[in-house]
């Protein structure tokens, strides 16, 4: 039986757009430590340290002030159903 040598392989969306990629093992493990720090899940206390930095972040209260603005406006617009 031949061996196959697996090469990269994308997945694309319906439109044809690559939204991922499948990889062999050795280019995985090249990247796998950088992976593993991009996706960790903060501990609850560096959630909460994020929270508390959020605050003084301009484009974050930029985007909350926003965000509660365009709610207040479709909030006014909103009745109860008789």
């Amino acid at each position: 039986m031949a061996a196959h040598a697996l090469k990269r392989q994308f997945i694309r969306d319906a439109e044809g757009n690559p939204v991922g990629v499948i990889l062999p093992l050795e280019e995985f493990a090249l990247v796998e430590e950088t992976l593993k720090q991009l996706l960790l899940v903060p501990s609850t206390a560096g959630k909460l340290a994020q929270i508390e930095k959020a605050v003084n972040d301009d484009l974050f209260m930029a985007d909350l002030c926003e965000t509660m603005n365009a709610f207040e406006q479709v909030d006014a617009q909103w009745s109860e159903p008789d």
